[in-house]
């Protein structure tokens, strides 16, 4: 079971991760042609939320994307290293499902404006947290 979830995992972190590139190129050009369904990705992109310090927000996005993903290709090549890679991306997904949620509560209560590319990244981290938690607990055994 543990090799299907680390499949899991790091095809979710690959989605997440182009989904982040996708909003990042979106918020840096401006173009709301990228802005693909309801429009209300424009409405979110625009937004004072949308950055931290000047910085992309789907940045931080793809920063902890290809970090999970790092951390999940020297797991299989380092026995010594795997019960250490499980509680690094436990942490890693954490962190990021918490600014999940944080982003949600922006979307759906400060905004009122749901983007499909931003549920996209926030589904993939929600899973890829809640793998990371079976994983956690698979290795206790």
């Amino acid at each position: 079971m543990d090799k299907k979830l680390f499949y899991a995992s790091t095809v979710l972190s690959v989605i997440g991760l182009a989904v982040s590139i996708y909003m990042t190129i979106y918020k840096l050009s401006g173009d709301d042609g990228m802005c693909l369904g309801s429009g209300d990705c424009s409405t979110v992109n625009a937004s004072v939320f949308s950055e931290v310090n000047g910085i992309p927000v789907a940045v931080f996005g793809i920063v902890g994307y290809v970090a999970i993903l790092a951390v999940h290709l020297f797991e299989n090549r380092n026995i010594s290293f795997k019960n250490n890679a499980t509680l690094m991306i436990f942490g890693m997904a954490l962190t990021g499902f918490l600014f999940t949620l944080w982003l949600v509560y922006v979307e759906l209560v400060l905004l009122k404006a749901i983007c499909p590319f931003c549920v996209t990244s926030q589904v993939a981290m929600t899973l890829v947290f809640i793998i990371a938690v079976v994983r956690l607990f698979q290795n206790q055994d």
